[in-house]
């Protein structure tokens, strides 16, 4: 079983936001805000993981309730590789679901996009 979804924002809206100072701390996880501050707290980055967010909710069927954006973070391996971690609610959620899942981001000067896939073995 598969499901998929997507995101995409203009990047110029996450940098009218980023002006309010709570903007990044409401919806950035610690680690995630961590990573993101290593780097500058580049914007194009900061609207990646949003998007990633707003995807991880499409892809659940669920829309943004019952968690926190903040409770499920784009972290990023050594390599790069982006990847989901939840916690709170949000990890509360996914775990009796035995869904995995995989997150692809990109973004230009004006826009940031996210998919994410969910996936579960089907049993036969």
């Amino acid at each position: 079983m598969h499901t998929v979804g997507i995101d995409m924002v203009e990047i110029e809206r996450i940098r009218h936001c980023m002006k309010n100072d709570r903007f990044c701390k409401r919806i950035l996880g610690e680690e995630e805000y961590r990573q993101l501050e290593k780097r500058g707290m580049p914007i194009q980055s900061v609207a990646a993981s949003f998007c990633a967010k707003e995807a991880f909710s499409k892809a659940m069927g669920t829309g943004i309730r019952d968690f926190s954006l903040a409770e499920v973070q784009l972290l990023r391996l050594p390599n790069g590789k982006p990847y989901l971690f939840f916690t709170g609610r949000a990890k509360a959620m996914v775990q009796p679901t035995g869904l995995e899942f995989s997150v692809s981001i990109t973004h230009t000067r004006q826009f940031a996009a996210a998919v994410v896939v969910a996936s579960r073995e089907v049993e036969t």
